[in-house]
């Protein structure tokens, strides 16, 4: 009987990233009915007066970000669980490192799926700190 293998790190380290969007966007509080409010103080220049500049559309990204990146963080994590590796069965000389397959989409590990997603989501530290 075949042992499982241990995740590897860098599938572990992709789904603990999607899981700490999706727990610290449920503890976020939800801008939809502020952004309402804040619609009433955009001024003729198209900003809401405060000490930084929110333009309508700043405010409806907001309305709605919340909404969108639990279902976006959900999704990631539903397409980690399908594209996961799988022994391929075959025979290599190599018994420590056996050829990988996704269980899913059966391209060689790691599938083209699972490399998108690692390096969209990368470190936090790998992104920019602003757009």
């Amino acid at each position: 009987m075949k042992a499982e293998k241990p995740e590897d790190a860098q599938r572990q380290g992709l789904r603990e990233r999607l899981e700490t969007i999706q727990i610290s966007t449920e503890k976020a509080t939800s801008w939809h009915d502020q952004a309402g409010r804040l619609r009433g103080l955009v001024n003729h220049e198209g900003y809401v007066p405060i000490r930084t500049r929110l333009a309508i559309e700043d405010l409806e990204f907001l309305a709605g970000a919340r909404t969108e990146l639990l279902r976006f963080s959900e999704l990631g994590l539903r397409l980690l669980d399908l594209h996961q590796p799988r022994d391929a069965g075959g025979i290599t000389s190599d018994t420590a490192h056996p050829i990988l397959r996704c269980r899913s989409c059966m391209w060689r590990w790691p599938c083209p799926t699972f490399r998108a997603m690692a390096e969209s989501f990368g470190e936090p530290r790998d992104l920019p700190e602003s757009a």
